[in-house]
């Protein structure tokens, strides 16, 4: 890896945090409570901006993700963070012992001693028509998140992958009338075919060409051939793919996730802190792990946060026993 010189005219932090979302902002909270100078650069793209709702996230349930945000930079700036607007292109190696220099789109440039990495994640849908419309409304992928909202309503799965039988069967949880829709994934095997007869849920042959609306509602799910089944819900299963092109810039590359010899998506590998294999850089949430809900993602922040306080305490009082010696 190239390593550069400090511009002594770049302002420079403790630790940058690149990404504003639940992660990114808890970790900014802590650190900033720990009395570290912290500066947060958010390209404010959340992932789930199009959801109404944030669940299971205890004493804000039901908070919508857009408030949730606001309050946490309001808290973390209650404790002497700076939060920025702007998209991080790249981070770099400083010499030994300077840290890295982040850079924006628009060329500016800061130095922190350590990154903390929350970027997230990129939910690709399956190439059907009408999906992308409905994002985050009838059309979803997380039974926790959502399942509630459409309990006791028609819902159709769509398969795309060896999952599908796996999800119609966890859907099930929320609603007698699950149907799954068999699309491009692979044929149930036996035992799952029992699993869903067992459990009332009807299999349907052939692709689906696309979803029926009538009044901005969600009404059916339509087959090729042109047969409409009414449905409220369609549950995707979505890749995961994570925001890591600051990371490739550090020379991090994404690892795939694979689930049920299905690859679903990609991470960046990281210890249980959140350390990556470049000394120095963090990362937390769903850059870290696609499965991960928002309370989740806000507990990974605090748990890397206090892991990166531990290494600049460290790096301190080596700095101070130096000192002190001469």
């Amino acid at each position: 890896m190239e390593v550069f010189r400090m511009d002594d005219n770049e302002q420079r932090y403790d630790v940058v945090v690149v990404g504003g979302g639940a992660a990114g902002l808890s970790g900014a909270v802590a650190l900033s409570r720990a009395r570290r100078s912290v500066l947060v650069i958010d390209a404010g793209l959340p992932r789930n901006a199009p959801a109404t709702h944030v669940h299971n996230y205890l004493g804000r349930e039901g908070t919508a993700p857009s408030e949730l945000l606001a309050v946490g930079r309001g808290e973390a700036a209650g404790y002497g963070a700076e939060i920025t607007e702007g998209t991080v292109v790249s981070a770099e190696k400083l010499a030994e012992g300077e840290g890295f220099r982040v850079v924006r789109e628009d060329g500016t440039a800061v130095v922190a001693r350590r990154l903390l990495v929350t970027t997230g994640l990129v939910d690709e849908l399956p190439p059907v028509p009408g999906l992308a419309e409905r994002w985050g409304r009838e059309v979803l992928h997380c039974p926790y998140c959502h399942g509630w909202e459409v309990r006791d309503r028609p819902i159709g799965i769509l398969g795309v992958s060896p999952m599908a039988a796996h999800q119609a069967l966890m859907w099930r949880q929320w609603s007698e009338d699950v149907t799954l829709f068999r699309h491009t994934g692979p044929e149930p095997t036996d035992e799952e075919y029992e699993q869903l007869a067992a459990r009332g849920i009807a299999v349907v042959d052939g692709e689906v060409a696309g979803l029926d609306v009538t009044g901005d509602r969600l009404t059916g799910v339509r087959l090729a051939g042109g047969r409409v089944i009414a449905r409220e819900a369609v549950v995707v299963q979505t890749r995961f793919t994570a925001r890591s092109e600051v990371l490739r810039t550090l020379g991090l590359a994404a690892t795939e996730l694979d689930m049920a010899g299905y690859v679903v998506g990609t991470y960046i590998a990281a210890d249980p802190a959140g350390a990556t294999d470049v000394p120095g850089v963090w990362v937390a949430g769903n850059v870290a792990n696609p499965l991960e809900q928002v309370i989740g993602a806000a507990s990974a922040g605090l748990k890397a946060a206090a892991a990166i306080n531990a290494d600049l305490t460290a790096e301190d009082t080596r700095s101070a026993v130096a000192a002190h010696r001469r």
